[in-house]
């Protein structure tokens, strides 16, 4: 069975993790806004989903720079 929130993927992570926590966040919410079924598979962990979609690389982000 897999874990719900990806713990070795965080623990690991070595890239910025203020950058991967919006993203995640993010994409729990385009998740949430669909009614996405892997939330509901899930036990309603949107986050946790947005972030094993994210440390699994099945989505990915980008930031865009702000203009002035």
């Amino acid at each position: 069975m897999e874990t719900i929130f990806p713990l070795e993927q965080l623990a690991s992570f070595t890239g910025n993790i203020y950058e991967i926590t919006v993203a995640a966040s993010r994409r729990a919410y385009q998740m949430a806004k669909v009614n996405d079924p892997e939330i509901e598979r899930n036990a309603g962990k949107a986050v946790s989903v947005a972030a094993r979609q994210l440390f699994c690389n099945k989505v990915t982000y980008r930031i865009e720079k702000q203009s002035k």
